[in-house]
């Protein structure tokens, strides 16, 4: 069964109503981003940082994967297939695919900021000041922010190496360093690309552009990988 590699973005989850800071002059919900979702940001104000993310949460709890999450899990059936998602909600895993890399960490789980290591799934969506680990410190969401090293990008390097297909989906390709992980792909491997704006990257002869949102350019995708 060949290997498809999908690396999807914010645009895959906005057709699910979860706004993202690039849809607004970089404003994420009227804050800037860097306040919201940077170290110097929890340092200066972890009340806004906590409560920032009890409404991001409190937002993906009625979210319900589209049209586009469902198809991607529907490709395992054709497909080995392996999700490397920029976004921190659960869809795909709502979708019901079955492997799928966070990057950039999961919305529902927080960690201690005293060891990185101390991972907790949450059961609700707040998390407050004076909600600490088993060492005793704070709980912060488990979210890689700006400036923050990306732990699982070794393992997303990995399975781009090992692609037979790779896809991208809803994302702009400016966000590094997992805007990097085409430049992994095996040689001559096709590379499709579902973005309503066509993304500012090195294109080659196996680069094929669907200018299209998610839902409707995964229905296009779909079509293409099965002639």
């Amino acid at each position: 069964m060949q290997k498809l590699v999908v690396l999807t973005g914010a645009g895959i989850s906005a057709e699910s109503g979860l706004k993202t800071f690039r849809d607004s002059n970089g404003l994420w919900e009227g804050h800037d981003v860097m306040e919201v979702a940077s170290p110097e940001g929890w340092y200066a104000n972890p009340t806004l940082v906590l409560h920032f993310y009890n409404e991001r949460r409190k937002q993906a709890l009625s979210a319900q994967p589209n049209k586009a999450h469902l198809a991607l899990a529907d490709l395992e059936q054709d497909f080995e297939v392996t999700i490397i998602t920029q976004n921190v909600d659960h869809l795909h895993e709502d979708a019901g695919s079955s492997h799928v890399i966070h990057l950039h960490g999961k919305l529902f789980e927080s960690r201690s900021t005293a060891d990185e290591n101390l991972v907790y799934q949450m059961d609700g969506w707040e998390l407050n000041l004076g909600d600490l680990c088993e060492k005793g410190s704070q709980l912060r969401p488990n979210i890689v922010w700006f400036g923050e090293a990306v732990p699982m990008m070794e393992e997303a390097i990995h399975f781009a190496q090992q692609a037979d297909v790779f896809l991208v989906v809803g994302t702009s390709l400016q966000v590094y360093p997992a805007a990097g992980l085409v430049q992994y792909t095996p040689h001559n491997c096709p590379v499709y690309i579902i973005d309503p704006s066509r993304p500012a990257t090195t294109a080659s002869d196996n680069f094929y552009f669907i200018e299209e949102k998610a839902t409707t350019g995964m229905e296009k995708f779909k079509e293409l990988i099965k002639k």
